[in-house]
């Protein structure tokens, strides 16, 4: 039966205690990791979010209730201690911090009793996740995952200490906000004042630390909870939080000056790392051509190789057909591994194709530099030649080769060459490449919507000696737009806001909006930039994706305390659940279930 903590307080965390405090009474709380029970002593293993101590029941000090008491706990017990600090009469546990102390206990209180978890209560556990989402109040309690949550405080702390003595304030925005549907869905909330009316759940900040620019607030950042109904991958959630900050009367070098002392401090005071500045910088252009992506991890090389000069008069269809389609021939050295086997490759060529190939070509060098290739018999010896020294190929090599139109030859070789580099060991995972890219293009073209849409959003500036480009060639137009860059993983983003009305109205206008449009979306916005605006501009960073990177998960929800699985659903509460009628009528909704068809 559970007892009362009445008259007890609690003297230090687990492993907080040190052997400064050998010789001291101690109490302390927490769960039942284990017990040992050795017939003349008794040992339990005391766990809290600091770490485990060892606690020694001896009959003689103890007396025999505390030590029965003791002798009947179980795991994920939770109970409260008292005793003295002492050196281990037994070997030191070099494995804990706690390992050279223990506490002999006299006196012991069971506060809340446990059934048996559904899977152990320890670090680096095989159990699925579906089970530990589903339990996640247990999965909580585990070492790896309390660390993770630790360390995102400490660096939420430091954030919030940077930036504050750089002249930041810390200004919440609504949650309730009015649906500007361009890019991700919105999640939408039903008005029960306003029926038929919604708010929609902020993708973003946006708009409105634009507006605290426009009202004098000069420099303003938020921990923010954001929200995108969008499908799911590892490092996505439906809800997620970001660091979000603004600043007036800067340009391009003052923002990314003032992150890169952020992200210096943070990745010092959390884990010890230094980060080296000025962080490198990359143009759009270059990253997609020399890495495939827009977010490359440069920790490794294997980059990509333009070959369309090469080739463009070869014996190849699939090669020349690509170029005269307007297209691109491109490839990648994997240095050492031209002894791969056919069935590998065919694997490989099978990943090329989810990732929009048509096929994956490619050549062998051997040993005696003879070549086998796929599309050999397509090629001359000399044609063939001047293709392996274009890629630098040498004896060993496998060149793997893309053709189609440049952005699936980017998307294509880009996943590729990260696949191939993390299968064969290629980079020092413990290593913090940071790099920004900068000058973004303005516009990408959708051929779902047959238009221009915004690469970052419709407020980005672009470049002044490009704005007469706008209406008449927008693909050529380059953003004022830049995206820090982590090992891969875009880490954060923004760009320079426009602030003068004439250029907004030919974004829109390039956007395909009309001025009725525009105002009908973003009105308040707009009518505010008519009262004076200053030169502004901001970025935001991911702190999940932060902290995954930090801390080495393989997905962020071994990050966020309470997340959500790919359909964007919480196993442990069930949510999303179905409501009562009564609501659905308070909200003037009917709810229409589409039937699948049989």
């Amino acid at each position: 039966m559970a007892e009362s903590m009445s008259g007890l307080h609690r003297s230090h965390r687990c492993a907080e205690v040190t052997e400064n405090e050998i010789g001291t009474k101690v109490t302390l709380m927490g769960w039942v990791q284990k017990r040992r029970n050795l017939g003349s002593l008794i040992f339990i293993d005391l766990r809290d979010r600091s770490g485990i101590m060892q606690v020694v029941f001896d009959e003689p000090v103890a007396g025999s209730e505390a030590f029965a008491k003791a002798g009947d706990v179980r795991s994920e017990y939770v109970i409260a201690i008292t005793g003295t600090v002492a050196k281990r009469s037994a070997a030191v546990n070099e494995n804990l911090k706690t390992g050279s102390i223990e506490v002999m206990a006299d006196s012991i209180r069971v506060l809340s009793e446990a059934q048996t978890p559904p899977f152990p209560i320890e670090a680096g556990i095989n159990t699925k996740e579906e089970v530990r989402l589903k339990y996640r109040y247990l999965d909580l309690r585990r070492p790896d995952i309390q660390n993770n949550l630790i360390l995102r405080s400490k660096v939420t702390s430091a954030i919030r200490e940077f930036l504050t003595q750089e002249g930041f304030l810390e200004i919440e925005t609504p949650i309730l906000q009015k649906s500007t549907p361009e890019g991700a869905r919105d999640y939408l909330v039903p008005s029960r004042v306003h029926p038929g009316s919604f708010y929609a759940l902020p993708q973003s900040p946006q708009l409105f630390k634009q507006l605290l620019m426009c009202s004098g607030y000069d420099r303003y950042f938020q921990v923010a909870k954001c929200f995108r109904d969008e499908d799911l991958r590892a490092d996505r959630q439906p809800e997620f939080t970001q660091v979000d900050m603004e600043m007036s009367f800067v340009d391009v070098d003052d923002v990314l000056d003032v992150n890169e002392r952020l992200l210096a401090k943070v990745f010092k005071d959390a884990i010890g790392v230094d980060v080296a500045l000025p962080i490198q910088r990359m143009t759009w252009q270059e990253a997609m051509d020399r890495f495939g992506s827009d977010k490359p991890d440069i920790r490794f090389g294997m980059e990509l190789t333009d070959v369309s000069e090469v080739v463009k008069n070869c014996g190849f269809g699939v090669f020349t057909g690509a170029l005269e389609n307007g297209g691109t021939v491109r490839g990648i050295n994997v240095k050492g591994h031209g002894d791969m086997p056919r069935k590998k490759i065919d694997k490989l060529v099978d990943f090329a194709k989810g990732y929009g190939a048509k096929g994956l070509a490619y050549v062998c060098v051997n040993e005696d530099g003879t070549v086998k290739s796929s599309f050999a018999k397509f090629m001359t010896d000399d044609e063939m030649s001047a293709l392996v020294s274009a890629m630098n190929g040498e004896a060993g090599d496998l060149l793997l080769f893309a053709a189609d139109r440049y952005k699936t030859v980017c998307e294509v070789l880009g996943a590729l060459r990260c696949n191939l580099a993390k299968e064969f060991e290629m980079y020092d995972p413990s290593e913090f490449a940071f790099l920004w890219v900068v000058d973004f293009p303005q516009f990408e073209w959708s051929d779902e919507q047959n238009r221009f849409l915004a690469m970052h959003h419709p407020f980005t500036m672009p470049y002044e000696e490009d704005l007469d480009k706008l209406i008449s060639d927008p693909g050529a137009v380059r953003a004022k737009a830049y995206d820090i860059v982590l090992n891969g993983c875009e880490l954060g983003g923004g760009s320079i806001r426009i602030h003068q009305s004439d250029v907004q109205e030919k974004m829109f206008e390039a956007l395909g909006f009309t001025n009725e449009e525009a105002h009908d979306r973003f009105g308040f916005l707009l009518d505010a930039f008519s009262y004076g605006v200053p030169p502004h501009a901001g970025l935001a960073f991911g702190l999940d994706r932060m902290i995954m990177l930090m801390t080495g998960a393989d997905s962020i929800r071994d990050v966020i305390a309470f997340p959500k699985v790919k359909d964007a659903s919480d196993l442990m509460t069930e949510a999303p659940t179905p409501v009562d009628d009564k609501q659905l009528e308070e909200l003037a909704l009917n709810i229409n279930i589409p039937q699948e068809d049989e």
